[in-house]
């Protein structure tokens, strides 16, 4: 495929004294507490929806920063700048607290940033976050010109798909009702090794190319490959680079796609839930042999997919 802080929350049990979070807090420490008077039994209550399966935080360019927005009644709206454009964000959680999911492009200079965050009363505030720097690997290659340059023929039609694809990737999805996704969290698509990891540079002859924006996963012609999440299908077709290529959106701004396939057996409008075989690994497109190059997409952003493993 050529296109193109772990801090998660954890339940620990303690058999020392019970500690209480910020959430138990917010809660009410005295209805969390509560025991029934001796000689009653204890009423049934319904248990609160699990938190969120969060992707890992990495505030570093490709990488994902999650960012507190505080306790509202409504889920809140926010963006974030991205050239000439407000790109909507993926947030998620609840009431008593609920957080942006942020997307950083791999071209993002290290340094301070903020998203931009929609107030009750119409207004704007900012949310600062710093970006840290990253080195990713770089691989230096001597091939054949032909590889590398394209006829006439090919980068115009090269260029018709990146216009199409540009739309696709644009493709944000309000939550059902306001509800927040039940999991960020993502299931490899096919095993196998990894062959290529997101981030590398590759110099061509001396010819410096964009980064490796996916995972590359090395599998045999027609090895079934299932969806990392929940999603419903936005795009399929057979493109010069990608080869066959599906997109999936899991809503929010949060897309995935599995490129060079061999066999799609969905089409566009059609769910596949997470789990489910819906394509077959290939050697379509610009490749040397056969592979699935699956990449995630957060706020029109390429961003490492092993974060959300």
């Amino acid at each position: 495929m050529s296109v193109t802080a772990v801090s998660d929350p954890t339940v620990l049990v303690h058999t020392a004294p019970l500690v209480l979070t910020r959430r138990a807090a917010l809660l009410g420490a005295a209805g969390l507490l509560a025991l029934p008077a001796v000689g009653q039994q204890p009423k049934a209550k319904p248990l609160p929806p699990p938190p969120p399966l969060w992707p890992h935080a990495l505030a570093v360019p490709g990488g994902v920063a999650r960012l507190s927005l505080g306790p509202a009644a409504k889920r809140p709206t926010a963006h974030v700048r991205q050239g000439d454009a407000d790109v909507p964000l993926l947030v998620t959680g609840d009431a008593i607290e609920w957080t942006a999911v942020v997307g950083i492009p791999l071209a993002a200079k290290p340094g301070e940033a903020h998203i931009t965050v929609l107030t009750d009363g119409g207004g704007t505030r900012q949310v600062p976050y710093a970006i840290a720097p990253k080195q990713y690997k770089e691989q230096h290659l001597k091939v054949s010109p032909r590889t590398v340059d394209l006829s006439p023929e090919d980068q115009a039609r090269y260029e018709r798909e990146r216009d199409h694809q540009a739309v696709v990737m644009a493709t944000f999805t309000d939550p059902t009702a306001g509800h927040a996704l039940p999991s960020l969290r993502m299931q490899v698509p096919v095993p196998g090794r990894r062959s290529s990891s997101f981030g590398l540079r590759r110099v061509f002859n001396g010819q410096p190319r964009n980064p490796h924006s996916g995972m590359d996963i090395a599998a045999a012609t027609g090895t079934p490959i299932v969806a990392p999440l929940a999603g419903r299908v936005i795009d399929v077709g057979d493109y010069f680079f990608n080869g066959g290529t599906v997109w999936l959106d899991h809503g929010q701004g949060l897309l995935s796609m599995v490129c060079h396939l061999s066999s799609m057996d969905v089409r566009v409008d059609d769910v596949v839930q997470a789990g489910e075989a819906f394509c077959k690994v290939g050697a379509t497109g610009r490749v040397t042999g056969p592979h699935l190059h699956w990449g995630v997409m957060l706020n029109r952003t390429m961003v490492d997919p092993a974060l959300f493993l």
